[in-house]
Formats: C-alpha cells, sequence, structure tokens
C-alpha cells in the first residue's frame, strides 16, 4: 500500500496552522496585557519589544538541539513534544500577574517550540522527490495563513472577552495541533539506531555544505525583508495620507496582503518550481520581491500601496517554496532535521532582528528609502545567486 503522502501533507498544513496562529494571536495585545494586566507603567515599549523578540532568540538557540533529536528518534515525537508543551505554557500564562514571570514563560515558548520545522522536515522527508515542491509549496501557505487569522482572531478575542482568556484560547489551538500530530501524522520507519551528533558537529557539517550555508543566508536575508518593515508600515501608512485613527488597520490590511499573496501563489511555485527548477523559482521570487519593494518608493496613496504589496507579494510568495526543496536537495535525508532546525535558527534570529533593523533605519533615513535598501539587498541576492549557479554550471 502506498504511503498516504497526501493525507499526511494536509494534515499537517492544519497542525501548522493552528500553531501558528496561537503563537500569533497574542501579538496584538502584548503591550495591552504588560500595561493592564501586569502593572508595566515604565518603558512599556521596551518590555514589548523584550517579550517579543525574546521568544524568537531562544528558539533560534535551541533549534539545532531538536533538529538533531528529530533526525535521531524521528519528527513525529518532536511534534508531540512542541504541541503539548506550548499548550501548557499558554495555559500557565493565563494565570500569571508579574511581568518577570511573562518573561520566563516566552523563554520557555521559544526553548519549546518546533513544531512548524519537525512539520516541514517530515513533509520533506515523506513525500515522493517528483511531489516535494508541491508539497513544500502548500505547506508555506500554512504558517502564512495562521498569521494572518491569528492576530485577527486575538484582537476579536481580546475585545469581546480580556486578553488574558485570548491565551486561553491560544492554549486551546495548539492543544487541537498537538492532538492531530499524535492521532493523525504518520512517518514513514525512521532508522532510530542512527548515531547523533554533537550540536558542534551539527554545525560543522552544515559549514561544510557550502550551498546550504547560502540558503541559510537567503533565508535570513528574505525573513528580514518582511519583518524590516513591520514598525515602519503605521508610519508609513500616516504619511501617505491616512487618518491616524485609521492608520493601524490600514497597515494590518498592508501586512496581511502579503500573507493572502501567498496563501495564492505559493502552491503553484511549489508545482513551477517542480518542472522548471526551483533555483530559478527563487530567483523570480527575489527579483520580483525586489522590484516591488523599489515601486513601493514611488506610491501616492494608500490603494495603491495596499495593490502593490499583494502584487509584490504573488512573486516574493516563491521564496520560501524555493528555499526549502533547494534544503531538501542539497542535504542528506539523515540530516534533514537539523537542517530544517538551522533553517528555523536562521529564520527566527531575521524575525528578531529585522523590527530593530527597521525601527533604526526608519529614525535615520526616510522610511521610502527602507524599501530601496530592502529591495536592493533582495535584487542583490538573486544576482549573486545567479552568478553562483553560472560558476557551478561551468565548472560541471
Amino acid at each position: 500500500m502506498e504511503f498516504p503522502w497526501r493525507k499526511n501533507l494536509y494534515v499537517l498544513w492544519l497542525g501548522v496552522f493552528f500553531c501558528s496562529s496561537a503563537f500569533s494571536i497574542s501579538i496584538p495585545f502584548i503591550p495591552l496585557f504588560l500595561h493592564n494586566d501586569l502593572g508595566i507603567d515604565s518603558h512599556l515599549s521596551a518590555w514589548s519589544g523584550v517579550s517579543f523578540g525574546i521568544t524568537f532568540l531562544a528558539s533560534a538557540l535551541i533549534a539545532p538541539y531538536w533538529g538533531s533529536l528529530a533526525d535521531k528518534y524521528g519528527r513525529k515525537p518532536m511534534l508531540i513534544r512542541s504541541g503539548y508543551s506550548l499548550a501548557v505554557l499558554y495555559l500557565v500564562t493565563y494565570f500569571i500577574y508579574d511581568p518577570y514571570s511573562f518573561l520566563v514563560l516566552r523563554i520557555f515558548q521559544g526553548l519549546l517550540a518546533g513544531y512548524v520545522p519537525a512539520s516541514i522536515a517530515l513533509v520533506a522527508t515523506n513525500t515522493p522527490e517528483k511531489h516535494t515542491g508541491y508539497a513544500l509549496g502548500i505547506m508555506a501557505t500554512a504558517g502564512a495563513t495562521g498569521g494572518i487569522v491569528g492576530p485577527l482572531v486575538g484582537g476579536v478575542i481580546s475585545h469581546y472577552t480580556s486578553n488574558r482568556e485570548a491565551f486561553l484560547f491560544s492554549s486551546g489551538v495548539v492543544l487541537v495541533a498537538a492532538l492531530i500530530a499524535t492521532f493523525f501524522v504518520r512517518e514513514e520507519n525512521f532508522d532510530r539506531k542512527a548515531k547523533r551528533q554533537s550540536i558542534r558537529e551539527d554545525i560543522r557539517t552544515a559549514w561544510t555544505n557550502k550551498t546550504f550555508v547560502t540558503l541559510l543566508g537567503l533565508v535570513a536575508i528574505s525573513t528580514s525583508s518582511v519583518m524590516i518593515l513591520e514598525p515602519l508600515l503605521t508610519v508609513y501608512v500616516m504619511q501617505l495620507g491616512s487618518n491616524p485613527d485609521e492608520a493601524s488597520l490600514l497597515s494590518g490590511i498592508a501586512f496581511s496582503a502579503v500573507g493572502i499573496a501567498t496563501l495564492i501563489a505559493a502552491p503553484q511555485w511549489g508545482r513551477i518550481g517542480s518542472k522548471i527548477g526551483f533555483v530559478k523559482v527563487l530567483v523570480i521570487g527575489l527579483l520580483g520581491g525586489g522590484i516591488g519593494n523599489l515601486l513601493q518608493f514611488f506610491v501616492g496613496s494608500f490603494a495603491e500601496f495596499g495593490v502593490l504589496r499583494f502584487v509584490y507579494g504573488l512573486f516574493f510568495a516563491g521564496v520560501y517554496p524555493g528555499l526549502n526543496a533547494l534544503i531538501v536537495k542539497v542535504t542528506e535525508p539523515e540530516f534533514r532535521g537539523r537542517a530544517f532546525s538551522l533553517n528555523q535558527s536562521s529564520t527566527q534570529l531575521a524575525t528578531m532582528i529585522g523590527p530593530m533593523l527597521g525601527g533604526v533605519l526608519g529614525g535615520w533615513i526616510p522610511i521610502k528609502w527602507v524599501f530601496v535598501l530592502n529591495g536592493s539587498m533582495l535584487i542583490l541576492s538573486a544576482l549573486l545567486l545567479l552568478r553562483k549557479r553560472k560558476l557551478e554550471v561551468q565548472r560541471a
């Protein structure tokens, strides 16, 4: 009987969607929770920034360890471990009243994360090679969809109940992801006797694979290019003439436009990559994303900005499926769990650094020029990737 990879794919899509939604539910009201529920009156922005970023830092540091365990014991156990741990942590958050305890819980949320990279690694290693591009394109939409739905759900729940109840809801949502992993996810026979390297050896192994290191760099650049704009969009929307009372909502729409475009386009890029090659898809995505950023320099109204953000997202949606598919191609199966965990480390560090860099640049130069720098960085990455590809072909 053929392994049911399609069923696995759709089940894991749901799991990643629920896990991503649970995490992003709290994003809109962390400052309010710190102020209203935990009593933070001074340095609220600093507390909010640290509370947000410390989770990503902890996740980035611990991800190689979980990847090593995934390659030793299987990806499904990592899904189960992460899902139930996060459900408990969100539940505990409901009961705390001390800001320092909240920081500790945010650290543990990062340390015990790992559902998403384990899901991607499981799909990558349990899908027939001819369908890998399509499957990874589908998986790329799960996190994007969760990231769109989560803040909306969190805002509604906190508005009609309270910020605390939203953490209870997050706990329930991620518990669903854990139950999905427990009862519906299948993993083919896994070699549990394989020797597990130390994290230092894993990093050394990864470093010897120069193509893989290049891909990790592209992951960091691509993620930073999205997150660098997060602290600037609201201000930029106001500069385009929007009412300050509506700026927060409109900036949320503009930020979500990229996620909606990803939901539509990523599976198509996965199919296209299987036909023309994922290097070409990655180059097209980077070039399209770069040009889309450059064009945002010239917009004069929010309507133009919103439409351009969406079109930019349609092209940029090819980047992550392309990167994930190439990671599969350039790494050995027994190293794949660690490869995707290192990929997660790169993503999390960029997610943390991007908004900080955007805030610094926004205070140093006009926001319009941040789009220029952002676009130039993506275009340069595409050109360097093309050059590297040509050199490899010539050597072959």
